[in-house]
């Protein structure tokens, strides 16, 4: 016996998740591991642990506003690592650190720590019209 073909839906069919009746899958790992977090995650800790260190030396730094952004957006010939944006009447100061660009110049870890505290701190330097050095002694010798 021939069994008639359904005619062919343009809505697409819902996908199943539920594949040979073994539930949905689980997450990789558990979300105290490390692997669990993504690379943008860890990289919004490095930015976070790096203010931190820095708004124990400088108190005003509490009224400043860090902000990750995956790209800079096209400002010529050279990319950005951050930028600093001074405040104005209505919006506090900005700094803005700019992840694929630090990703990509670093290899490990440990390097990306440590361009991450540069780049925060020439930023910082840069908004309250210090030197890096005085902003943090320890720039440029780790």
């Amino acid at each position: 016996m021939d069994s008639p073909v359904p005619p062919h839906s343009s809505e697409p069919r819902p996908r199943r998740r539920d594949r040979h009746g073994r539930g949905m899958r689980g997450p990789v790992a558990p979300p105290q591991v490390p692997l669990s977090a993504s690379r943008a995650e860890t990289f919004r800790d490095l930015v976070q642990d790096s203010v931190e260190r820095l708004e124990r030396r400088w108190p005003q730094l509490a009224d400043v506003d860090f902000m990750v952004l995956d790209v800079p957006g096209p400002q010529g010939e050279t990319v950005l690592l951050g930028r600093a944006v001074s405040a104005e009447k209505n919006r506090p100061a900005q700094i803005v650190i700019y992840r694929r660009p630090v990703e990509i110049r670093t290899k490990n870890r440990d390097e990306r720590a440590l361009l991450v505290h540069e780049v925060v701190v020439e930023q910082v330097a840069d908004l309250l019209g210090l030197s890096p050095e005085s902003v943090d002694p320890r720039y440029g010798q780790e």
